[in-house]
């Protein structure tokens, strides 16, 4: 005679299927996301997620705004979602107001950094805004406005970020000045100079101010270019320093990997910043500005942010030397 508290295989069985097929349904069912959940998990065409171009005529003097551009570009102001994975850490951005460096810095608050952004003084504009997303985040937000061009500013610069921040473990090596000529006869001696000192002379400086502060697990990143690779006959000077820029990340990699300091860079391809619309393009190249990429379109500064938070974590702890792309399909590496 069976006891009725006796559990059988047969309804042991049935059971635990039950559960199963409960637990498996159970949150595609009962699922209720919003329209911005939903957007995070569902993919969207790279081809058509940014604008694309003709983009219409617009200048502005040099260094330019984000501010007055049109369209605006995407630095993640409101896409990025941070995990921590920077907490704790302390970072020197160089032309944080804007482009990459505006897009790192805002990742970087996101994930836990405190972060030290430096810019041209008629910047000033863009890098307010960039001091309150950082404040939001609830972190520490320094402004260094000055010229990268002053070996004294750029020593002064490290030393005041040092201080401010209580310690510095990470250097974003990214401010440039680009401008476009149609022959090297158009290039003035002062021009190249200002283009040599702003993109080589600088991240030089800063980089011997920096290394005494910096201890075993910091990160030296640089922003080089696909003009390093594949330039174009309009940027003859900046084309250069792109090309040398790339050469410093791997040597110093070599100098300082055995003192655990990691040397990384990223190479964007036609990125949608101030560079384009303040003489780093002409009328005719802007209209029609990533139109030659395989993507059909510029990249958005938001779309290179999580490079930048990769190459300084401690989870790419075996990446140095290393230059990552990021160029809608053109270009190397």
């Amino acid at each position: 005679m069976e006891n009725k508290n006796t559990i059988t295989r047969r309804s042991a069985i049935t059971g635990m299927g039950a559960i199963c097929l409960t637990t498996a349904f159970t949150p595609v069912l009962g699922a209720d996301f919003t329209g911005d959940e939903k957007a995070n998990i569902l993919p969207e065409d790279p081809k058509t997620k940014y604008p694309r171009p003709p983009f219409k005529e617009q200048k502005q003097p040099w260094p330019g705004l984000v501010s007055k551009m049109d369209p605006r570009p995407d630095h993640g102001e409101k896409s990025y979602k941070g995990s921590g994975r920077l907490k704790g850490r302390k970072a020197l951005i160089t032309g944080g107001d804007s482009g990459m460096g505006r897009a790192a810095a805002i990742a970087y608050a996101r994930e836990g950094a405190d972060v030290a952004i430096n810019y041209y003084p008629t910047e000033e504009e863009d890098a307010k805004e960039v001091i309150q997303l950082i404040n939001a985040e609830g972190r520490k937000a320094i402004a260094i406005p000055g010229d990268l061009r002053d070996e004294s500013f750029c020593k002064s610069l490290v030393e005041k970020a040092v201080k401010e921040l209580g310690g510095l473990d990470i250097v974003i090596n990214n401010a440039a000045r680009q401008q476009t000529h149609d022959s090297i006869l158009d290039i003035s001696t002062e021009d190249f100079d200002a283009t040599i000192k702003t993109n080589i002379y600088a991240p030089f400086w800063i980089i011997k101010a920096a290394l005494p502060h910096l201890k075993p697990g910091s990160s030296i990143i640089g922003t080089s270019s696909v003009q390093a690779y594949a330039p174009t006959e309009d940027l003859y000077d900046y084309a250069q320093t792109k090309a040398a820029t790339t050469n410093y990340i791997k040597s110093l990699a070599k100098q300082l990997a055995p003192k655990g300091i990691r040397v990384n860079g990223v190479a964007p391809g036609p990125v949608w910043t101030p560079l384009q619309v303040s003489g780093g393009a002409t009328m005719e190249k802007l209209k029609n500005f990533g139109g030659q990429t395989p993507m059909g379109r510029p990249g958005q500064p938001a779309e290179l942010a999580s490079i930048y938070v990769q190459l300084a974590a401690e989870d790419a702890s075996y990446a140095t030397g290393q230059i990552y792309g990021s160029s809608g399909g053109e270009g190397n590496p």
